[in-house]
């Protein structure tokens, strides 16, 4: 059965399932496109070029949006856990299942479908996203038979902090921006919750106790000592910590009361991006085990609504899937000759240069799924020096208390952190040892997000890491995303080169080519 699924509104994307086996998740955004791009007509046009066969189920996600006479639905709509929709249809000349169910239920299939198989009489899904925020119970069968509701819009209600405390967010009529939300846990870790001034607990338990967030209320906070604080005011960190700390508490104390104690979690919504909360779940103690997937945003609601089609068709949401399923890099042009020399890829000679302080635009088959770089479109340095740091949010162009990510070979990860368990998809955050001199990818809190390693994982990277492991001791590079700011990752040579040149990048790798900025150039 093949399976392809299309996801509207922002974060536009289209996933291919054939015979339980992801084929393909393709994001809009990629390629250097806007971030959170809806769904285009290339993206359609990428997928179908690449398929041998029409499908045998198109599957539409569900959305709305809100317009002036009211709300518009696509497909089976936003929210609710009812059945799919399923009717016949023709498809290019040929008939086929047509499938539509709601947002709310891609990411609870998203999160079953991808999560390994297991025993559990009955599992525990969360969704917590911009707008839901509730547990589901899903028995052995993988329906669903209960839905816990906890909280409506909890990304929104984080995002909207931020917006209170900038100045250039607008006061009435604005959406809560969808990447605030990431720039506030940054800046949750250079706050205390306990030093939260009684009026920032005040605001903090109105956001919580807010209707809603659309339009984003900031007028109503006039009052509030929040208000045009500044990002990065001591209100506005205390404040973030203490939201959340407290949004955090309402979803625990829910699940302590209305899931069953040892059932395992699946963790689906763009919440499920942050590593602090993830942390904070795997050592609550309530579940037997976390599970959250690379794309847990919208980033991967096209899979699931892909996963939803083939759990209703076949009663088995479970598929085989590789985080590195999206396209191949495209070589349209060939970098300039007379500013870039290309040699075969030497990782010792590599890593002597990353040691030496270069920074390495690095480029590896398929892209990967989900928002996060993981070692195929990543921007690699070494991990030792405190100024990588700002050189790297420099090159990106980004807030400078935005911290920097590191990637580590799985050897390396009990030497260097107080935690050595795997995470191949940096969900995570650990705490990176006082002596390992990672001083370029510890956070101000002393955390790190860091993407684990090993040789069957991505063995091209591993080498590197082995070589550069020889050079300084540890097997541990700073990993940021390749892409050019609020665009999704790279993926051609036209776009990799004007990026390096324009940002003063002297090296790219791409495969096993190396290609370095000739002197003078």
């Amino acid at each position: 059965m093949l399976v392809v699924a299309l996801k509207p509104g922002h974060d536009g994307a289209v996933a291919a399932i054939d015979n339980r086996q992801l084929l393909y998740s393709l994001e809009s955004e990629k390629d250097s496109r806007p971030r959170y791009t809806p769904l285009l007509p290339t993206t359609i046009l990428d997928i179908a070029e690449r398929l041998d066969a029409i499908p045998d189920v198109v599957a539409l996600g569900g959305w709305s949006d809100l317009r002036p006479r009211g709300i518009s639905y696509t497909g089976a709509g936003y929210e609710g856990i009812q059945e799919p929709t399923v009717t016949t249809s023709r498809f290019f000349g040929k008939e086929v299942k047509f499938f539509s169910s709601t947002h709310e239920r891609s990411h609870i299939y998203m999160a079953l479908g991808m999560a390994p198989r297991d025993a559990a009489p009955v599992r525990t899904v969360l969704v917590w996203e911009g707008d839901v925020g509730a547990f589901y119970l899903v028995d052995s069968q993988n329906r669903i038979i209960r839905k816990v509701p906890v909280l409506s819009e909890p990304g929104a209600r984080y995002a909207f902090l931020f917006g209170l405390a900038d100045p250039t967010f607008a006061e009435t009529g604005a959406k809560p921006r969808l990447n605030d939300a990431g720039k506030l846990m940054a800046l949750a870790a250079f706050g205390n919750s306990a030093d939260a001034s009684p009026d920032i607990r005040h605001v903090v338990e109105r956001i919580l106790k807010q209707d809603s967030m659309y339009p984003a209320p900031k007028a109503e906070y006039r009052d509030s000592v929040l208000f045009n604080a500044g990002v990065e005011s001591i209100e506005c960190k205390n404040a973030a910590a203490l939201l959340t700390e407290r949004l955090f508490e309402t979803f625990a104390q829910a699940a302590r009361e209305h899931t069953p104690e040892g059932s395992p979690l699946y963790i689906s919504g763009g919440c499920g991006l942050n590593c602090d909360w993830n942390s904070q779940w795997a050592d609550l103690g309530h579940f037997s085990s976390v599970f959250v997937a690379p794309c847990t945003n919208d980033s991967g609601s096209a899979l699931g609504t892909a996963i939803d089609a083939l759990s209703t068709f076949t009663g088995d949401p479970h598929i085989d899937w590789n985080v590195y399923s999206g396209l191949d890099f495209v070589t349209d042009a060939q970098p300039d000759a007379a500013r870039w020399r290309s040699t075969p890829l030497d990782d010792d000679a590599l890593a002597t240069a990353l040691a030496a302080g270069r920074v390495v635009a690095w480029v590896q088959g398929r892209w990967e799924i989900g928002p996060r770089a993981l070692g195929n479109r990543s921007l690699l340095a070494d991990p030792f020096a405190l100024d990588t740091r700002d050189r790297l949010n420099t090159i990106k162009q980004r807030e400078d208390y935005r911290p920097i990510a590191p990637v580590a070979r799985v050897e390396d990860l009990g030497a260097v952190f107080h935690q050595d368990f795997e995470d191949p998809h940096m969900l995570y955050f650990r705490h990176v040892r006082e002596n390992s001199g990672l001083h370029a990818v510890t956070h101000v809190d002393g955390s790190a997000r860091v993407q684990t390693v090993r040789d069957s994982g991505n063995p091209r990277l591993h080498r590197l890491l082995t070589a550069f492991a020889a050079k300084r001791g540890y097997g541990v590079l700073c990993n940021t995303s390749l892409n050019f700011n609020g665009d999704g990752f790279i993926n051609r040579t036209s776009d990799l080169a004007f990026y390096c040149e324009s940002r003063g990048i002297r090296d790219m790798v791409v495969g096993e080519t190396w290609y370095q900025r000739i002197e003078g150039s």
